[in-house]
Protein backbone atom coordinates (compact mmCIF):
# COMPACT_ATOMS: atom_id res chain seq x y z
CA UNK A 1 0.00 0.00 0.00
CA UNK A 2 1.01 3.50 -0.73
CA UNK A 3 0.16 6.87 0.94
CA UNK A 4 0.16 10.38 -0.62
CA UNK A 5 0.12 12.75 2.10
CA UNK A 6 -0.38 16.19 0.86
CA UNK A 7 0.83 18.51 3.64
CA UNK A 8 1.70 22.93 3.61
CA UNK A 9 4.40 22.01 6.36
CA UNK A 10 7.56 19.58 6.34
CA UNK A 11 10.86 19.72 7.64
CA UNK A 12 12.81 21.73 7.47
CA UNK A 13 9.87 24.47 6.88
CA UNK A 14 8.14 23.47 10.01
CA UNK A 15 6.02 26.20 12.39
CA UNK A 16 3.61 24.62 13.73
CA UNK A 17 1.67 21.43 15.22
CA UNK A 18 0.31 20.76 12.13
CA UNK A 19 4.33 20.22 10.73
CA UNK A 20 4.72 18.19 13.56
CA UNK A 21 2.05 16.05 13.27
CA UNK A 22 2.92 14.67 9.57
CA UNK A 23 7.18 14.94 10.33
CA UNK A 24 6.81 12.22 13.18
CA UNK A 25 3.04 10.23 10.88
CA UNK A 26 4.86 9.83 7.91
CA UNK A 27 8.11 8.58 9.63
CA UNK A 28 6.25 5.59 11.55
CA UNK A 29 4.00 5.20 8.84
CA UNK A 30 6.94 4.19 6.49
CA UNK A 31 7.86 1.52 8.74
CA UNK A 32 4.83 -0.30 7.54
CA UNK A 33 4.12 1.27 3.88
CA UNK A 34 5.31 2.99 1.48
CA UNK A 35 4.80 7.20 2.06
CA UNK A 36 5.30 10.18 -0.89
CA UNK A 37 4.82 13.78 0.96
CA UNK A 38 4.12 16.60 -1.52
CA UNK A 39 4.48 19.59 0.27
CA UNK A 40 5.57 23.40 0.05
CA UNK A 41 8.68 24.32 -0.75
CA UNK A 42 12.13 23.08 -2.69
CA UNK A 43 12.18 19.69 -0.69
CA UNK A 44 13.43 16.65 -2.14
CA UNK A 45 14.50 13.67 -0.58
CA UNK A 46 14.20 9.85 -0.58
CA UNK A 47 14.59 7.60 2.12
CA UNK A 48 13.17 3.81 2.48
CA UNK A 49 9.74 3.99 1.77
CA UNK A 50 9.85 7.50 2.69
CA UNK A 51 9.94 9.87 -0.58
CA UNK A 52 9.52 13.76 -0.20
CA UNK A 53 8.94 16.47 -3.57
CA UNK A 54 8.48 20.13 -2.62
CA UNK A 55 6.77 22.19 -4.67
CA UNK A 56 8.51 26.35 -4.92
CA UNK A 57 6.51 28.58 -6.12
CA UNK A 58 7.37 32.31 -7.91
CA UNK A 59 4.51 34.60 -7.24
CA UNK A 60 7.33 37.72 -7.94
CA UNK A 61 4.82 38.84 -10.53
CA UNK A 62 1.27 38.19 -9.16
CA UNK A 63 -0.18 41.82 -8.75
CA UNK A 64 -3.07 40.23 -6.22
CA UNK A 65 -3.33 41.85 -2.68
CA UNK A 66 -1.04 40.82 -0.40
CA UNK A 67 -3.18 39.03 1.92
CA UNK A 68 -4.29 36.61 -1.22
CA UNK A 69 -0.62 35.21 -2.06
CA UNK A 70 -0.90 32.52 0.51
CA UNK A 71 -4.51 31.90 -0.67
CA UNK A 72 -3.61 31.69 -4.20
CA UNK A 73 -0.29 30.30 -3.65
CA UNK A 74 -1.55 27.13 -1.98
CA UNK A 75 -4.17 26.53 -4.86
CA UNK A 76 -0.95 27.05 -7.31
CA UNK A 77 1.05 24.46 -5.55
CA UNK A 78 -1.87 21.83 -5.08
CA UNK A 79 -2.30 22.23 -8.96
CA UNK A 80 1.61 21.13 -8.77
CA UNK A 81 0.96 18.24 -6.70
CA UNK A 82 -1.49 16.81 -9.22
CA UNK A 83 0.27 17.68 -12.58
CA UNK A 84 3.41 14.92 -10.76
CA UNK A 85 1.47 11.57 -11.58
CA UNK A 86 -0.28 9.93 -8.75
CA UNK A 87 -0.10 6.26 -8.03
CA UNK A 88 -1.05 5.98 -4.62
CA UNK A 89 -3.55 3.83 -2.76
CA UNK A 90 -4.92 6.98 -0.53
CA UNK A 91 -4.19 10.39 -0.41
CA UNK A 92 -4.03 12.09 2.99
CA UNK A 93 -4.43 15.69 3.45
CA UNK A 94 -3.37 18.24 6.27
CA UNK A 95 -5.02 21.56 6.73
CA UNK A 96 -6.50 23.95 4.36
CA UNK A 97 -3.95 24.24 2.47
CA UNK A 98 -3.67 21.10 0.96
CA UNK A 99 -7.36 20.48 0.55
CA UNK A 100 -7.68 21.51 -3.07
CA UNK A 101 -4.88 19.17 -4.04
CA UNK A 102 -7.21 16.37 -2.50
CA UNK A 103 -9.80 17.32 -4.10
CA UNK A 104 -8.15 17.20 -7.48
CA UNK A 105 -6.81 13.88 -6.88
CA UNK A 106 -9.58 12.06 -5.75
CA UNK A 107 -11.54 13.54 -8.86
CA UNK A 108 -9.36 13.39 -11.52
CA UNK A 109 -7.31 10.34 -10.34
CA UNK A 110 -10.02 8.34 -8.61
CA UNK A 111 -7.63 8.65 -5.38
CA UNK A 112 -9.59 7.51 -2.27
CA UNK A 113 -9.45 10.69 0.16
CA UNK A 114 -8.71 10.95 4.10
CA UNK A 115 -8.32 14.19 6.15
CA UNK A 116 -7.30 15.06 9.50
CA UNK A 117 -8.49 17.90 11.13
CA UNK A 118 -5.88 20.05 12.85
CA UNK A 119 -8.26 22.78 13.44
CA UNK A 120 -11.70 24.32 11.83
CA UNK A 121 -12.26 27.11 9.82
CA UNK A 122 -15.15 28.65 10.96
CA UNK A 123 -13.56 28.65 14.69
CA UNK A 124 -10.91 30.51 13.47
CA UNK A 125 -12.90 34.01 12.61
CA UNK A 126 -9.03 36.29 13.37
CA UNK A 127 -7.65 34.54 10.54
CA UNK A 128 -9.82 37.09 8.39
CA UNK A 129 -7.02 39.78 9.39
CA UNK A 130 -4.47 37.81 7.51
CA UNK A 131 -6.40 36.73 4.58
CA UNK A 132 -8.92 39.16 4.00
CA UNK A 133 -11.56 37.67 1.51
CA UNK A 134 -9.51 35.01 1.41
CA UNK A 135 -10.93 33.58 4.73
CA UNK A 136 -14.63 33.14 3.19
CA UNK A 137 -12.40 30.79 0.20
CA UNK A 138 -10.66 28.75 2.75
CA UNK A 139 -13.95 28.32 5.31
CA UNK A 140 -16.11 27.44 1.68
CA UNK A 141 -12.68 25.05 0.50
CA UNK A 142 -12.82 22.95 4.36
CA UNK A 143 -16.56 22.21 4.06
CA UNK A 144 -16.03 21.30 0.40
CA UNK A 145 -12.98 18.71 1.27
CA UNK A 146 -14.66 17.73 4.03
CA UNK A 147 -18.01 16.60 2.86
CA UNK A 148 -15.67 14.85 -0.33
CA UNK A 149 -13.56 13.00 1.97
CA UNK A 150 -13.91 9.38 1.90
CA UNK A 151 -12.70 9.67 5.94
CA UNK A 152 -12.43 12.26 8.52
CA UNK A 153 -9.81 11.82 11.39
CA UNK A 154 -10.28 14.44 14.43
CA UNK A 155 -7.40 14.63 16.74
CA UNK A 156 -9.73 14.47 19.51
CA UNK A 157 -13.25 14.19 20.56
CA UNK A 158 -14.18 18.02 21.26
CA UNK A 159 -13.05 17.73 17.62
CA UNK A 160 -15.39 15.35 16.31
CA UNK A 161 -18.02 17.24 18.31
CA UNK A 162 -16.97 20.40 16.09
CA UNK A 163 -17.44 18.14 12.89
CA UNK A 164 -20.76 16.92 13.58
CA UNK A 165 -22.12 20.17 14.95
CA UNK A 166 -20.82 22.63 12.19
CA UNK A 167 -20.87 20.19 8.97
CA UNK A 168 -23.34 17.54 7.11
CA UNK A 169 -20.79 15.08 8.07
CA UNK A 170 -21.76 10.90 8.23
CA UNK A 171 -20.48 10.82 12.14
CA UNK A 172 -19.38 6.67 10.73
CA UNK A 173 -16.81 8.50 9.02
CA UNK A 174 -15.21 10.32 11.93
CA UNK A 175 -12.38 8.77 13.24
CA UNK A 176 -10.37 10.30 16.85
CA UNK A 177 -7.12 9.59 16.70
CA UNK A 178 -5.22 11.74 19.15
CA UNK A 179 -2.37 13.22 19.12
CA UNK A 180 0.55 11.49 20.07
CA UNK A 181 4.67 12.48 20.55
CA UNK A 182 8.04 10.28 20.42
CA UNK A 183 8.61 9.61 24.10
CA UNK A 184 12.16 8.62 23.45
CA UNK A 185 12.92 11.61 22.13
CA UNK A 186 10.85 14.47 24.68
CA UNK A 187 12.03 13.64 28.27
CA UNK A 188 13.31 15.44 31.23
CA UNK A 189 17.21 16.77 30.70
CA UNK A 190 19.50 18.78 32.55
CA UNK A 191 20.93 21.33 30.11
CA UNK A 192 21.21 24.75 31.72
CA UNK A 193 23.52 25.59 29.20
CA UNK A 194 20.80 26.23 26.78
CA UNK A 195 18.87 28.55 29.18
CA UNK A 196 22.34 30.85 29.90
CA UNK A 197 22.16 30.95 26.04
CA UNK A 198 19.06 32.41 25.67
CA UNK A 199 19.64 34.62 28.64
CA UNK A 200 17.74 32.91 30.99
CA UNK A 201 19.19 32.11 34.40
CA UNK A 202 18.21 28.40 35.47
CA UNK A 203 18.72 29.60 39.38
CA UNK A 204 15.34 31.52 39.11
CA UNK A 205 12.08 30.20 38.54
CA UNK A 206 10.21 30.44 35.08
CA UNK A 207 7.21 30.33 33.53
CA UNK A 208 7.34 28.87 29.73
CA UNK A 209 5.01 29.72 26.44
CA UNK A 210 5.92 27.81 23.62
CA UNK A 211 4.19 28.38 20.08
CA UNK A 212 3.30 30.75 17.11
CA UNK A 213 2.38 34.29 17.30
CA UNK A 214 -1.50 33.57 16.33
CA UNK A 215 -4.67 35.19 18.14
CA UNK A 216 -5.85 31.40 18.53
CA UNK A 217 -2.60 31.16 20.61
CA UNK A 218 -3.13 33.72 23.38
CA UNK A 219 0.42 34.81 23.33
CA UNK A 220 -0.97 38.95 23.45
CA UNK A 221 -3.60 38.08 26.21
CA UNK A 222 -0.29 36.35 28.06
CA UNK A 223 1.94 38.89 27.88
CA UNK A 224 -0.74 42.01 29.12
CA UNK A 225 -1.04 39.84 32.25
CA UNK A 226 2.49 39.18 33.22
CA UNK A 227 2.14 42.98 35.30
CA UNK A 228 -0.25 41.03 37.62
CA UNK A 229 2.05 38.60 37.81
CA UNK A 230 4.00 37.84 41.62
CA UNK A 231 7.78 39.42 40.45
CA UNK A 232 10.20 36.80 41.88
CA UNK A 233 10.11 34.45 38.74
CA UNK A 234 10.92 34.66 34.77
CA UNK A 235 8.90 34.72 32.18
CA UNK A 236 10.33 32.91 29.03
CA UNK A 237 8.51 33.17 25.66
CA UNK A 238 9.24 30.95 22.79
CA UNK A 239 6.93 32.45 20.33
CA UNK A 240 7.31 33.15 16.77
CA UNK A 241 5.94 33.19 13.06
CA UNK A 242 3.45 35.75 13.41
CA UNK A 243 0.38 35.61 11.26
CA UNK A 244 0.89 39.00 10.10
CA UNK A 245 3.15 42.23 10.31
CA UNK A 246 -0.01 43.65 12.19
CA UNK A 247 0.13 40.83 15.42
CA UNK A 248 3.93 41.28 15.29
CA UNK A 249 3.93 44.62 15.80
CA UNK A 250 1.22 44.22 18.58
CA UNK A 251 3.33 41.94 20.34
CA UNK A 252 6.74 43.72 20.19
CA UNK A 253 4.59 46.41 21.82
CA UNK A 254 3.20 44.28 24.66
CA UNK A 255 6.83 42.50 25.03
CA UNK A 256 8.07 45.94 25.57
CA UNK A 257 5.16 47.47 27.96
CA UNK A 258 5.86 44.25 29.81
CA UNK A 259 9.91 44.84 30.12
CA UNK A 260 9.25 48.06 31.57
CA UNK A 261 7.46 47.14 34.47
CA UNK A 262 9.62 44.49 35.48
CA UNK A 263 12.83 42.27 34.55
CA UNK A 264 13.11 38.44 33.99
CA UNK A 265 11.39 38.76 30.69
CA UNK A 266 13.00 37.00 27.66
CA UNK A 267 11.07 36.77 24.84
CA UNK A 268 12.86 34.19 22.22
CA UNK A 269 11.49 35.13 18.56
CA UNK A 270 13.51 32.24 17.08
CA UNK A 271 12.26 28.78 16.36
CA UNK A 272 14.35 27.06 18.53
CA UNK A 273 15.62 23.43 17.58
CA UNK A 274 13.98 20.53 18.99
CA UNK A 275 16.83 19.92 21.60
CA UNK A 276 16.66 23.37 22.94
CA UNK A 277 12.98 23.18 22.91
CA UNK A 278 13.26 20.12 25.21
CA UNK A 279 15.73 21.82 27.63
CA UNK A 280 13.36 24.94 28.20
CA UNK A 281 10.64 22.19 28.44
CA UNK A 282 12.87 20.66 31.23
CA UNK A 283 13.90 23.61 33.11
CA UNK A 284 10.49 25.05 33.35
CA UNK A 285 8.60 25.16 36.77
CA UNK A 286 5.63 26.14 34.72
CA UNK A 287 4.07 25.68 31.20
CA UNK A 288 1.58 28.04 30.09
CA UNK A 289 -0.66 27.23 27.30
CA UNK A 290 -3.29 30.49 27.00
CA UNK A 291 -4.66 29.18 23.73
CA UNK A 292 -8.15 30.33 23.19
CA UNK A 293 -8.74 27.19 20.43
CA UNK A 294 -6.71 24.98 20.83
CA UNK A 295 -8.10 21.36 19.24
CA UNK A 296 -5.52 18.97 20.60
CA UNK A 297 -1.76 21.12 21.33
CA UNK A 298 0.89 18.77 20.88
CA UNK A 299 2.99 21.28 22.88
CA UNK A 300 1.17 20.27 26.07
CA UNK A 301 1.81 16.88 25.60
CA UNK A 302 5.40 17.64 25.02
CA UNK A 303 5.61 19.82 28.54
CA UNK A 304 4.18 17.08 30.19
CA UNK A 305 7.02 14.30 28.83
CA UNK A 306 9.68 16.93 29.88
Amino acid sequence: MKSLFLTNEYPPHIYGGAGVHVEYLTRELAKLMEVEVRCFGGQESSAPNLVVHGAPLDASSWTCPANLKSVFGALQRCLDFNTRAIDADIVHLHTWYSHFGGILAKLNYGTPMVLTVHSLEPLRPWKREQLGGGYDFTVWLERTALEMADAVIAVSEETKYDLLRLFNLDPHKIHVIHNGIDLDEYRKVEAPDVLLKHGVDPAVPFVLFVGRITRQKGIIHLVRAIDRMDPGFQVVLCAGAPDTPEIAAEMQAAVAAAQAKRGGIHWISAMLPVEEKIAMYSHADVFCCPSIYEPFGIINLEAMAC
